[in-house]
């Protein structure tokens, strides 16, 4: 009975049931607190994780183009790099998978995030491990830009200031224009300084593209066929026998000689002390009378003088020869720094080289090829502080004129079309800028060859060729970054 009793005290007894339920509920209340740690912990991680996925692409699409085995290898090297050794996430390399298109890279890890308080979280049923990851894309254009900057190097761009903005302007136009660029060959830029004509180079004066018919015709001079002898009457006097030993006509003849006088004639100079300078194309007649080479980018052709590219010996000759489309930077920077003004301005011979250097061929090497995955943007900027003065056929050098404006854009009843009108038809963009600080009238010349109306730019001042070209820089950069 006594025993009996105790039992039912012992069932009805409250006494302590507060300190059993704590310890019944601690466990479950300590495990909600871990958990709440170690999800803090994984998102802080996670969070991390991202960021360095996201560096580690970023970084990647400034290397390539790379091949898998290199964008395994960098990559990992990368990532350790940004996400360091105190994180509770560890990581092998074949965690980190990087996939490659032309134009996007995409970058996925994947691991497992041990909880810190695993066992604690086992006792009331709660998992203590779940996955974390990260995924980043880096996607750049699909558009490549391809730049010919023509530039004026006429003897008036030396006042002003003009030809120091220039230099300053197109300097920076090409940081701009270097850093739109992901990998090299994004963006490939031509520079044609020009004036009445372009130095096409004097190292080229044994190519086949050149028509020396001009030139030889005014550079060199009139030699007599027996040495010694200075003026033409001298020379054509003069005589020598065929067998040297005789010296007179008599003994020559005698002995089966025979006996010449001399041959007054002109020898031109050797074509190796051209200076590079060439003209527009044409028949050496005048526009009109054949095709009209001066006006398009049709290759020369061995045969037909009007075609190759006349050479002349032109006093004024830009100090500084074409540049064909390249990435050298460094070279495109310096050729900037080689201008020099002098001589009169032909807008037209600048625009057509600018053409050229986009297209290739002829002077200049093959245009690097275009890759399918890509769309390309051609563009032409045209900065010139005059109006046209001089080309082949027309012009003092001093005075506008018209006919050399007709050549450039199509006279009304003309069959020639322009070559601005040629330029734009072949899907080429055209900017024009007129620098004008004398007081000319604005070009339509140029309004009128530029693209559209947004794409003129008329200044007034040298400074102002600073900011054009940053604000033409810009929209092509954009142009190219699409993504």
């Amino acid at each position: 009975m006594r025993a009996f009793s105790f039992l039912r005290r012992f069932c009805t007894d409250a006494k302590g049931n507060f300190a059993i339920f704590f310890g019944l509920a601690i466990i479950p209340v300590v495990g909600a607190m871990g958990a709440a740690v170690d999800y803090s912990l994984a998102n802080a991680s996670r969070t991390d994780l991202q960021a360095s996925l996201d560096n580690t692409a970023l970084m990647l699409s400034k290397r390539m183009p790379l091949t898998d085995t290199q964008l395994s290898t960098q990559g990992w090297q990368i990532f350790q790099a940004n996400f360091g050794m105190t994180s509770p996430l560890t990581f092998q390399q074949s965690d980190l998978v990087i996939t490659q298109t032309t134009n996007k890279l995409t970058l996925q890890i994947n691991t497992t995030y041990n909880t810190q308080l695993a066992s604690v979280l086992k006792m009331v049923g709660m998992s203590t491990s779940f996955p974390v990851g990260a995924h980043t894309e880096v996607v750049w254009g699909n558009s490549r830009l391809r730049v010919a900057l023509v530039l004026d190097n006429t003897g008036s761009m030396s006042q002003s200031g003009k030809i120091g903005a220039l230099k300053t302007a197109t300097s920076n136009l090409l940081t701009q224009l270097q850093n739109a660029a992901n990998v090299n060959g994004d963006v490939y830029v031509s520079i044609i300084p020009f004036v009445k004509d372009v130095n096409a180079g004097s190292s080229n004066y044994a190519a086949n593209w050149i028509d020396w018919t001009a030139w030889d015709a005014a550079n060199g001079s009139n030699q007599c066929s027996i040495p010694g002898h200075s003026t033409q009457s001298g020379c054509t006097s003069a005589a020598v026998c065929s067998i040297t030993q005789y010296t007179t006509r008599s003994n020559c003849q005698s002995h089966g000689g025979t006996w010449t006088h001399g041959v007054w004639s002109w020898v031109h100079a050797n074509h190796n002390t051209w200076n590079g300078c060439v003209m527009d194309r044409g028949v050496s007649g005048g526009p009109g009378t054949g095709a009209d080479y001066d006006q398009t980018v049709d290759a020369p052709t061995v045969g037909v003088p009007a075609s190759l590219f006349p050479a002349e010996q032109y006093s004024l000759c830009p100090a500084q020869q074409v540049i064909p489309l390249t990435y050298d930077w460094t070279a495109l920077n310096n050729a900037v720094n080689g201008m020099s003004p002098n001589g009169s301005t032909n807008q037209s011979i600048g625009l057509v080289w600018g053409w050229q250097s986009l297209v290739g061929g002829g002077p200049l090497p093959a245009a690097p090829a275009l890759d399918q995955n890509y769309t390309y943007n051609q563009v032409i900027i045209l900065l010139t502080d005059g109006l046209n003065t001089q080309d082949r056929w027309y012009g003092d050098g001093y005075n506008t004129s018209t006919q050399v404006d007709y050549r450039m854009y199509y006279k009304p009843g003309s069959t020639a079309s322009g070559t601005c009108v040629n330029i734009k038809n072949a899907g080429i963009t055209i900017y024009t800028v007129q620098v004008n600080t004398g007081g000319d009238p604005t070009s339509v010349l140029l309004q009128n060859c530029a693209t559209d109306s947004t794409k003129f730019f008329l200044l007034t001042s040298s400074s102002e060729i600073v900011t054009t070209f940053q604000q033409i820089g810009t929209a092509l950069a954009n142009l190219h970054l699409s993504k």
